[in-house]
């Protein structure tokens, strides 16, 4: 399969405007979480700020995204101790580009969510890998053995 471009793209985070097409000549991994504060969400978030120094190492930008206000997401970037900022898709923009929103049971109800993704984006800007349905365990040690292999 041949890489992808991914198109540029621009929204607030925890950092200030996070831009795509700034961090070009750096690997960049884009992990998609339901909510803030969740267990799953938490335990992702944790996995990755544990290997962050390797990330970083290694030359990668690691950013994670869900649909949460940028308040919320300050609050949980303080809370969690994470090194990496946190991007507000308040207005699903990165969700739609990416296609993570998906519908789920969610207590017998079928509601919009996302879906648990990651995409590792390139130094040149290529879509180079992607998981979808992450189950959480391992998985940020799965995108740092790809981050290496770059």
């Amino acid at each position: 399969m041949a890489a992808k471009k991914v198109d540029d793209f621009s929204v607030p985070s925890t950092g200030g405007t996070f831009t795509l097409s700034e961090h070009r000549g750096h690997p960049v991994v884009l992990y998609f979480y339901p909510k803030d504060n969740t267990p799953g969400c938490t335990m992702e978030g944790e996995q990755f700020r544990d290997l962050y120094k390797r990330f970083d190492k290694a030359g990668a930008v690691v950013v994670g995204v869900s649909r949460d206000s940028l308040k919320s997401h300050q609050n949980f970037k303080a809370k969690m101790n994470f090194p990496f900022d946190l991007l507000a898709d308040v207005e699903e923009k990165l969700c739609t580009q990416f296609g993570v929103i998906k519908m789920k049971n969610m207590y017998g109800k079928q509601v919009r969510g996302i879906e648990r993704s990651t995409f590792l984006i390139g130094p040149t800007g290529q879509l180079v890998a992607e998981w979808r349905k992450v189950k959480v365990d391992g998985h940020a040690q799965e995108v740092l053995d790809a981050v290496k292999a770059l």
